[in-house]
């Protein structure tokens, strides 16, 4: 028991990645959606977070009586993701708000109504 305690932090992750999951799924509303890929997206940056610690390890700095090092590159590959995925949800919200102005609504079932009418 005390072993799935100890990885709160990949329990942490699912319940995320579910929650953003139901709500792309489950919700007809374009901005609802694009908070959910965000939910999950967080998710993605907590994950790979949790795997790059090391326990015990150091900034990758050479100080005598050092050994154990901890590898930066993930935590700079998830600085990368965090700005790609802010221009992504400008570009996203972007679309949004055209759509808004062309139908009138954010609702994908009115969206889809407006359009077979057509």
């Amino acid at each position: 028991m005390s072993h799935l305690i100890g990885h709160y932090n990949y329990w942490i992750v699912i319940f995320l990645m579910m929650a953003g999951l139901y709500v792309v799924i489950a919700q007809g509303n374009l901005v609802k959606k694009i908070v959910g890929l965000n939910i999950f997206q967080a998710a993605v940056y907590i994950l790979f977070i949790s795997m790059a610690k090391i326990e015990g390890g150091t900034a990758p700095i050479l100080v005598d009586g050092t050994t154990l090092y901890s590898n930066p590159l993930p935590h700079v590959l998830i600085l990368t993701a965090i700005v790609v995925g802010v221009a992504t949800t400008a570009l996203a919200l972007a679309l949004v708000v055209r759509i808004n102005s062309a139908y009138s609504s954010v609702e994908e079932d009115e969206i889809h109504e407006q359009d077979q009418s057509f």
